[in-house]
């Protein structure tokens, strides 16, 4: 099964101010690192990436069929993905086991979403997604 892991740091929760030029400290990220390399024993590590913060990204919003394009640092949003995580596992508990041991800073948020496999839909699905009835 894969799932993605998406990080959800507390400095971005809430709406809080944050330097557009913020990098994540050496010390965490060494920590980070470590984890990653045990996490990579346990299970498959498809990927795995930070993300520039939100103040130098672009957000795409659709309302009566148009889009509306807001670029950062004028974006506010309550929850900002700060990084994530692309795993293959043999269950969720495993991968909720590993990340409870992340080094993440108080306040922060991991999300766990397995991802959808074709073989998950219908058969209907499967064809229409496969471009029709093959």
């Amino acid at each position: 099964m894969r799932f993605m892991v998406l990080m959800i740091p507390g400095v971005y929760r809430g709406n809080k101010k944050i330097d557009p030029n913020f990098v994540p400290d050496a010390e965490k990220m060494e920590k980070m690192g470590q984890f990653n390399e045990e996490l990579k024993k346990a299970v498959t590590l498809m990927s795995l990436d930070g993300l520039q913060p939100l103040t130098r990204g672009a957000r795409v919003a659709f309302s009566h069929g148009k889009a509306t394009v807001t670029d950062g640092p004028f974006i506010e949003a309550k929850e900002v993905l700060g990084g994530y995580w692309m795993l293959q596992a043999k269950s969720k508990e495993q991968v909720v086991e590993w990340m409870k041991r992340c080094p993440a800073d108080d306040g922060d948020v991991i999300e766990i979403r397995q991802v959808f496999e074709l073989t998950d839909f219908p058969i209907k699905v499967q064809e229409s997604a496969r471009g029709g009835k093959k």
